[in-house]
């Protein structure tokens, strides 16, 4: 089978924040991905996405399918782009269409959803000017993020507030940064959990997994920042967090976010893979935070791939299914 991948390529420039560029893949996850495909037998074309000219890229190429990792180029729902322009050619993809990664890019709306389908989520206020009065009814600690970004953009421990003027100031320098509405939402003081859903003939939820942050240093968030996921495991910097695969959490509250992460996945549309993050209260009530139909695939550093591994999937075995339970739904 030709096989396409569709990436944006990890970098640094001088002139941008250093978390512009994080939700890009690097080079050693592009071909990871690529040396799984080839091991299976596919034959691998690696498209880098960043010209105006993709369209013809795409439209030139003998593709059967194009394995999606791209986030886009900066536009507000980013992430539909290659899906949209791959539709439009009639060429199957992995993944979520244009539709759902556009939603669930959007933490608010997402939580909207999630509050619809009365699944547990954090109160919360967007603030869509810096002079937007606080709802009375949000209890601090609160919690500032972008609204409208991945991989933690943004997000330090800072954005943890617990008054008025700290929060305001906080909206502020997230306008001036990301030029966007900040989201607000009540912060869960407790666990991060997270979970894995996989698709491979029929919709599977993967073992949850618990990042513990005991192990960092003092002083530092404890939950999963850029930062925390940009240098995990530097020593140095006191980011070292400990991963629990399946988490530590009673089989009750187990089964319980299972049942609500598979009602996620199904109500915001996500096909063949996502990661539904959330935080696990003092008193074990799951808050569910927001969804990535994009998670990471880095063999080494990725959260998904741990979880497929406690579930009894290795890396190359993990790409395929991914490959090929899209392709089976997109061609029924």
């Amino acid at each position: 089978m030709e096989v396409a991948i569709a990436f944006n390529l990890k970098k640094k420039e001088e002139d941008k924040p250093p978390d512009y560029f994080s939700e890009y893949d690097k080079k050693s996850t592009i071909l990871a991905i690529a040396s799984a495909l080839r091991s299976k037998g596919h034959k691998v074309n690696l498209i880098e996405v960043n010209s105006k000219d993709i369209l013809k890229v795409f439209s030139k190429q003998k593709i059967d399918i194009v394995f999606n990792i791209s986030e886009g180029n900066g536009t507000i729902y980013r992430e539909s782009e290659i899906p949209a322009i791959l539709d439009l050619l009639s060429i199957p993809y992995t993944g979520s269409d244009p539709f759902t990664l556009a939603l669930t890019l959007d933490k608010a709306m997402t939580k909207r959803i999630f509050r619809g389908e009365g699944i547990p989520t954090p109160n919360f206020q967007v603030f869509k000017r810096l002079n937007t009065p606080l709802n009375p009814d949000l209890k601090f600690p609160l919690i500032a993020k972008p609204n409208r970004e991945g991989s933690a953009k943004g997000i330090n421990v800072s954005c943890v507030v617990r008054e008025k003027r700290e929060l305001y100031g906080k909206v502020e320098e997230i306008f001036k940064s990301y030029r966007q509405e900040v989201l607000v939402e009540e912060f869960i003081e407790g666990r991060e959990l997270t979970v894995g859903i996989l698709e491979n003939g029929s919709i599977s939820v993967l073992p949850i997994l618990e990042i513990d942050f005991s192990t960092c240093r003092e002083g530092i968030e404890r939950f999963y920042s850029w930062r925390m996921k940009e240098y995990q495991g530097d020593k140095e910097l006191g980011l070292t967090p400990t991963f629990f695969c399946p988490a530590r959490i009673p089989k009750k509250t187990e089964e319980k976010i299972k049942l609500f992460s598979l009602k996620a996945y199904l109500a915001l549309g996500c096909k063949g893979l996502s990661r539904i993050d959330l935080r696990l209260s003092k008193s074990n009530v799951p808050y569910f935070l927001e969804v990535n139909p994009l998670p990471g695939l880095d063999p080494e550093e990725s959260i998904f791939p741990m979880m497929a591994k406690a579930a009894g999937i290795d890396y190359v075995d993990l790409i395929e299914i991914i490959l090929n339970s899209s392709l089976e739904k997109r061609c029924n």
